[in-house]
């Protein structure tokens, strides 16, 4: 832009602002919710953070080096350096109780020296119960976020007319936009599953799930400089899935985002960052899929440069302690001395650290002839009317070789149809039998909220199964299979995270031994190597598998049937999932136009 018409532009918008001083009130008042936000994520953590801001004061890069990071004086991350490239949308990796979602935590609480200039946003709660409908909730924050924008243009104004923040300040007022504040509030509602009637619900009618998508739409729509997204898909459906990784890939602010998903983090991600075995962080380019061919290709060239180095080192000493007195040989021993010295301080290569890949099983009381589950013109509704049902007429059935995936929009009846099999639930009309043997085990995203978080893992399953040997040595094996180990195992389960509290249950479900494993969203909480263990697992487990997932991946790994749920009733998809998130894009698409 030519200087006299950027001048002109500025002057413009300088007296827009002035007008704006009407809202101080109102703007001051956004500024102290978002202040008290994060002296309330700050408040009761056990979180010891350091780290040097290296990056402009201005700039809307973000490098920070040496930071470290501990917690309950486990040290997480130990002085490594975050760079986050402003427009570039990153993919945080790592096991289970590494420290991955702590970090969003500490960047959201400004414990790392993060500008002010940068604004935060942290999806990891719900949207609190209010009187507001989701729809208002929506566009109360961005009225919010409005104002705030403007009281910082008036402050920056003020103090440095000529900063370059300005031109950014600028364009995010012109694309909020207030006059379109509903429809676009609605649109991304929409994405996220809301129906019409649904957005107009009041918050505090809505169930967790559904707040939680009503806090995910307000991050997206105000378009915050940090995004931290900590596991968004976990209250989605796939078709919820679709629209998020579609309206994600095109975020052009910073995102950083927590995902088990590999679909999703090839679907959104330009980079990678991947917390190591060493607690640093290890920056990759591109998607999922090109980190791991890259760290792939990494990985074999630095151990085929170790073992060089190696031998090298080995033939060294082998020629220093065979030298004796001999006077010339003395001297070159020492040269070779003053080799070795000079590779130690200029640091050796390392040898590849790899994080620990385990296996574990589910142990089954085995198969059992047919029919082992029947539903027979089975119709189903919680309040016992028939024309309120969201089943009706079901004739469907189970078998103990069943690999069997239930998809459809949430709502639709999924984890009912689950609690139907596993006879939590009645039918209000028609019948479902069980063989009279039939064993199921069923985990659900609840599932770790039946634990006792003041007790060790050890010490509940002991509770847990106090006819089977009590002896420390033994559970530990037991839990450990399920790569739960070392202090972990002994620690409150209140510390371990929800990936670590999941293979709890799951070695609590093995040690059942069900002839039938009814598994109910069992990915929200683990890293992607456990994943694929879990669909190893599945696909040795002798017995049938009902799963009910929004992770593509899995599916694919596991399901041999798809059964889609919707419009109260269910049938069978005769493509792949591949085919099938391939529709639910179309239909998005559709809807959209």
């Amino acid at each position: 832009m030519p200087p006299k018409e950027k001048g002109e532009k500025r002057t413009g918008r300088r007296a827009g602002a002035r007008a704006g001083k009407k809202d101080k009130d109102a703007a001051a008042a956004a500024v102290d919710d978002a202040s008290q936000q994060m002296a309330d994520l700050k408040l009761e953590t056990n979180r010891v953070t350091s780290g040097v801001l290296t990056s402009e004061a201005n700039s809307r890069d973000i490098k920070i080096e040496l930071y470290s990071l501990n917690f309950f004086s486990q040290n997480l991350i130990n002085e490594t350096t975050i760079e986050l490239n402003f427009g570039r949308r990153y993919g945080l990796i790592g096991p289970n109780g590494s420290g991955k979602s702590t970090f969003l935590q500490s960047l959201a609480a400004r414990e790392a020296p993060i500008p002010e200039h940068i604004d935060i946003y942290l999806l990891n709660a719900e949207y609190p119960p209010t009187e507001m409908t989701a729809l208002q909730a929506v566009i109360d924050d961005a009225e919010k976020e409005l104002k705030r924008l403007e009281k910082l243009m008036e402050d920056i104004l003020a103090e440095d007319p000529e900063s370059q923040l300005l031109d950014d300040i600028y364009e995010r007022i012109e694309q909020l936009d207030a006059s379109t504040f509903e429809a676009r509030a609605a649109s991304i509602l929409n994405g996220l599953g809301f129906s019409d009637q649904r957005m107009k619900y009041k918050t505090k009618d809505l169930s967790g799930g559904w707040r939680m998508r009503v806090a995910l739409a307000r991050a997206l729509f105000v378009k915050p400089t940090l995004l931290l997204l900590d596991e968004p898909t976990n209250h989605l459906d796939l078709g919820a899935c679709v629209w998020l990784e579609d309206y994600l890939a095109k975020y052009d602010r910073i995102l950083l985002v927590i995902s088990h998903s590999q679909d999703f983090l090839n679907n959104v991600c330009t980079n990678i960052i991947e917390l190591t075995p060493k607690r640093t962080l290890a920056y990759y380019t591109g998607n999922y899929d090109v980190y791991v061919r890259t760290k792939a290709e990494l990985e074999v060239n630095q151990m085929k440069a170790y073992e060089k180095q190696q031998a090298e080192i080995e033939h060294m000493k082998k020629f220093i302690a065979s030298c004796g007195t001999y006077a010339n040989l003395v001297r070159q021993a020492k040269s070779r001395q003053k080799i070795l010295d000079k590779m130690e301080a200029d640091g050796l290569i390392e040898k590849v650290e790899r994080h620990r890949e385990f296996n574990f099983t589910f142990e089954s009381s085995g198969p059992l002839p047919p029919p082992v589950l029947a539903f027979t013109d089975m119709t189903f509704a919680y309040d016992g009317k028939i024309e309120n049902a969201i089943y009706r007429n079901l004739e469907y059935g189970v078998d103990t070789e069943s690999r069997i995936a239930l998809v459809g929009p949430n709502g639709a009846g999924k984890s009912t149809l689950l609690k139907l099999m596993s006879g939590e639930l009645s039918p209000t009309a028609g019948t479902v039998s069980r063989h009279t043997h039939l064993k199921i085990g069923k985990y659900n995203q609840h599932s770790a909220d039946q634990l006792d978080l003041n007790a060790s893992a050890v010490d509940y399953m002991r509770t847990r199964f106090p006819d089977m040997p009590q002896d420390l040595q033994y559970w530990r094996q037991n839990i450990g299979k399920f790569g739960l180990t070392g202090n972990s195992q002994l620690c409150p389960i209140s510390q371990l995270s929800d990936g670590q509290k999941a293979r709890i249950v799951f070695a609590e479900l093995s040690l059942t031994r069900p002839n039938l494993l009814l598994l109910d969203e069992p990915t929200n909480a683990l890293d992607i190597e456990t994943i694929d263990s879990l669909a190893r697992a599945i696909n040795a487990f002798e017995g049938g598998v009902v799963l009910v997932s929004h992770d593509f991946r899995l599916i694919s790994q596991v399901a041999e049937q798809i059964w889609v749920c919707e419009n109260g009733t269910m049938y069978r998809w005769e493509g792949s999932i591949a085919e099938y998130k391939a529709h639910l894009r179309k239909q998005i698409q559709a809807a959209a136009k």
